[in-house]
Formats: structure tokens, C-alpha cells, sequence
């Protein structure tokens, strides 16, 4: 008797989790997506702040990982789109990295990362690496300043964005950046925009800047961490004139 309890239990879990698993707002989201993108969206893992995992079907992709927490996903391959602190952390990068694992980054970063396989690359740069296109792009402010004048970002810094292609679908994460001129050549299916403002595009700007790409899907990073707030995320999902998905942080 108490087993068929225990199953009747368990039954009743597995079928509330399908429903949660089926939910019209889930179904809405991937129906209004051609189906490659979709599948390639649901391997993307939000970490917090502009670190993403994406476990493709050859090779799992960091990107700046910060504060990824205890024993993460080994890598393949790591991006760092600059050498700030928390873009380019050494401590987890280490977490994430295995033998093989390669690292594609700008040359400040490189310096932060002795003893690793790093590939080093400026904007404009095309590499593959571990049979990933991987396009380094820039990434600037122009209208966020540290101090009169001086932007948080530089353009003469040569920080990058990356667009890579991932099983057939081209993914671009911006780094840190306002909207800029060299967004106009950006072809892309998935978008990664900082919306947070401050050191970043403001949501609003960030809608502009999915509004010039118009990618398949936009996705908001630079909150979370302590950094920006969910209010602007999810702010950006409701004026984004694209599909736009709030990721859970992992």
C-alpha cells in the first residue's frame, strides 16, 4: 500500500513538472522561433552578469565566466571579451578549464592567463577554434564616461564582442558596450545585450540596438551578481521589438 502511494506521489510530480515543461509561455516563446534557434537558445545558461554557458553538441562555451560557483561544467573553449575584473577572472577560469581547453581573448586579457592555450584576437579577427567560428567584434562606450571624456570602455582599448556559430546558428554576445556604429554589420540569430546602463546600453538603448541587429531572439545580461537590476532585464523584454527571454541565473 505504501508503495502504490509512493508512485501515485510520484506520478503526480513528474506530470506537474511536464505541465511546467509545456506551459503556454514557454510554447509561445519557442513557436514564434525558426526550430534551429530555438533548440540552440535552450542550450544557453545564464551564470549572472554577462557569464553565459553554452553546451553545444560538440563543445561547451564559456563566456567571460565570473563567479560561476563550485565544480562547473568543464570547458571546451572560453571567450573573454576584456581583461576587467569581472569579465576576466583567472580564479574562474581555472574552474572551468580542463586539459585541451582552449581560450580566444584580446591581448590585455591573454596577460591575466598564463599557462593556457590562449588564442589572442582584436576586433575584426575571425579564428576557429575547436571547430567553433568564432568573430571578434567591437565593444565601446560612447556616452558612459569613468570621468570626464574618458568612457569605461574605450574604443582604442580593442574590446571585443564575439559572434560564433554553434550548430548553424550565429550567436553574438556584445560585452561591454553602448549602441555603436559597427552594430549595423552584425548578422545574427541569438542577441546577448547588457541592459544595466552605467558602464552599458541602458534597456532602452539595448532595444535600439536589437532594433538595428533585428536577431531571431535577444537575451539581457549585466545583472545580476550585484550589478544592474532583474527590473531592467525584464523592462527590456517588454519594449524589445524582437523575441526577448529573461534566462533564470544559474
Amino acid at each position: 500500500m505504501a508503495t502504490e502511494s509512493m508512485v501515485l506521489v510520484l506520478a503526480v510530480v513528474l506530470f506537474g513538472v511536464g505541465i511546467l515543461l509545456s506551459s503556454p509561455v514557454a510554447a509561445a516563446e519557442d513557436s514564434s522561433l525558426p526550430a534551429d534557434v530555438a533548440r540552440v537558445a535552450h542550450s544557453i545558461h545564464w551564470l549572472g552578469h554577462d557569464a553565459m554557458r553554452i553546451d553545444a553538441d560538440d563543445a561547451v562555451i564559456y563566456i567571460d565566466p565570473w563567479q560561476i560557483g563550485d565544480q562547473p561544467r568543464k570547458a571546451d573553449l572560453v571567450l573573454i571579451t576584456h581583461d576587467h575584473r569581472d569579465h576576466c577572472s583567472p580564479e574562474d577560469v581555472e574552474a572551468v578549464c580542463r586539459e585541451g581547453t582552449e581560450i580566444v581573448t584580446v591581448a590585455a586579457a591573454a596577460e591575466k592567463l598564463s599557462g593556457k592555450k590562449v588564442h589572442i584576437v582584436a576586433p575584426g579577427d575571425v579564428v576557429t577554434v575547436k571547430g567553433i567560428a568564432v568573430e571578434a567584434v567591437h565593444s565601446y562606450n560612447i556616452n558612459k564616461f569613468r570621468s570626464p571624456g574618458v568612457p569605461y570602455h574605450p574604443k582604442e582599448s580593442g574590446y571585443v564582442g564575439f559572434v560564433i556559430t554553434v550548430d548553424g546558428v550565429r550567436i553574438y554576445h556584445a560585452g561591454d558596450t553602448d549602441v555603436i556604429e559597427e552594430m549595423k554589420a552584425i548578422q545574427a540569430d541569438i542577441a546577448m545585450v547588457p541592459v544595466s546602463g552605467k558602464y552599458v546600453m541602458t534597456a532602452e538603448e539595448a532595444v535600439e540596438a536589437v532594433r538595428v541587429m533585428r536577431p531571431k531572439l535577444a537575451i539581457p545580461m549585466h545583472v545580476g551578481r550585484g550589478i544592474g537590476s532583474m527590473e531592467d532585464a525584464h523592462r527590456f523584454q517588454e519594449l524589445s521589438p524582437v523575441p526577448a527571454r529573461v534566462l533564470p541565473m544559474e
